[in-house]
């Protein structure tokens, strides 16, 4: 008589996704359709997030014998438990412990909070995972249950606005290839990229510089890799893998590349993993020379995958400060080296205009009423006085101290 049972995510964002951070409150419904009446015991849901790390390794004992060593290790976010219908104990059969639920489809909601304390993003990864679920279990009796798990996502926030995922990364590196007692001229590679930080979707503008001055025809690329570490038991498994890659022109002996903003894209990948104990996610990004018949030239520069993205000053401030030093002489070629003299009344105010102001003192009768007569008075006689000449010359210049003025009025 159990036509469906679904689980339901009340999402916040949307594209309808259930994604979730530290701190949020997980809610939805499930959903439970009978086509008849039914006796339940219980109706409950579990919900539960967790890193874990599993892989095998095989090991020889003897000259004829060998066993496989298992790596688990297991970590977990949060545990919580609730009872939608029914109670805790499903051993109880009796009609009073029964809950009777009619035919037509019935909706029970729930709700928990994520702990505050940061959670490792989810992931699947070649020899582990982090997941975070919500499993509903229907329990009646003589049935075996029925039990739905719905998966949802969380993402432990990486803001690229911080100073230490804002500033270069660059490195410089130097190749002599030699074949017995050959030995032809270096090889030199030079990079940078103008920050740490970056999001999916973006792209890495690498500044780059190869130089060739071997005998042998390099080609310089470039590649981001993810690593993905895993960790149990004191033992470490690393899977590196490549996320994209370019490629740029041939350079023969004695020549020069210079890229001046390359751009590579990177692809939807998931954002970097560096808070759980037992699961890393890295990415960096390599700058090398390929080298036919050696080593390759290679330059790692390390990058951090975040989830907020760039905000549109973050991108000049280290540039201003980093230029602050060497623009310091500016304002002494912007500035002029002496002030033009402001523009005389007469330029301003024509004769016309002033003599048309003082003639209509009628409509100052209110404002004059509001003033004393003598405080009035004196506002008119100096209301439409032009400013006083601007020279160069002070009119006025100090006096010598050790000559006393003589006062016109003795």
């Amino acid at each position: 008589k159990v036509k469906s049972l679904t689980i339901s995510f009340d999402c916040l964002n949307d594209s309808n996704v259930p994604v979730y951070s530290s701190g949020d409150t997980v809610s939805g419904r499930v959903s439970l359709e009978v086509t008849g009446e039914i006796r339940v015991k219980s109706l409950k849901i579990h919900a539960r997030g967790h890193a874990k790390v599993r892989w095998t390794e095989s090991r020889n004992a003897g000259s004829n014998t060998a066993y496989t060593q298992n790596y688990t290790e297991e970590v977990e976010y949060f545990n919580h438990k609730d009872i939608l219908i029914g109670h805790e104990r499903d051993d109880d059969n009796s009609e009073e412990s029964l809950h009777t639920i009619h035919s037509g489809r019935h909706e029970y909601a729930f709700s928990f909070e994520l702990p505050q304390t940061p959670l490792a993003t989810s992931f699947e990864g070649r020899h582990g995972s982090v997941r975070y679920w919500v499993k509903a279990e229907l329990h009646r009796p003589w049935f075996l249950p029925v039990k739905l798990k719905k998966e949802f996502t969380v993402f432990e926030h990486i803001d690229i606005n911080t100073p230490s995922l804002l500033s270069p990364q660059a490195g410089t590196k130097e190749k002599t290839l030699c074949c017995w007692f050959c030995t032809s001229g270096p090889i030199s590679l030079s990079a940078k990229i103008e920050r740490k930080g970056y999001t999916p979707g973006e792209s890495i503008q690498i500044f780059a510089e190869i130089e060739n001055c071997s005998s042998r025809v390099v080609v310089p690329k470039a590649a981001i890799y993810q690593t993905q570490a895993f960790y149990a038991k004191g033992k470490m498994k690393e899977v590196k893998q490549l996320v994209a890659n370019l490629r740029g022109e041939s350079l023969s002996s004695g020549k020069t590349e210079t890229w001046n903003g390359k751009q590579l894209k990177i692809p939807p990948v998931s954002p970097s993993i560096l808070d759980c104990s037992i699961i890393r996610v890295e990415y960096s990004l390599m700058v090398y020379v390929d080298i036919p018949g050696a080593m390759d030239l290679f330059l790692n520069l390390p990058l951090v995958i975040g989830t907020i993205p760039l905000h549109p000053f973050g991108s000049r401030t280290s540039s201003v400060s980093s230029q602050g030093s060497m623009n310091m002489n500016w304002l002494g070629l912007t500035l002029p080296e002496r002030p033009e003299a402001p523009p005389s009344y007469a330029e301003v105010v024509t004769e016309e205009q002033r003599q048309s102001s003082l003639a209509p003192l009628g409509a100052c009768d209110d404002f004059e009423r509001a003033l004393p007569g003598p405080l009035f008075a004196y506002i008119q006689e100096f209301r439409f006085l032009p400013p006083p000449l601007y020279s160069e010359i002070d009119p006025n210049p100090d006096q010598p101290t050790d000559e006393i003025p003589s006062c016109p009025s003795r």
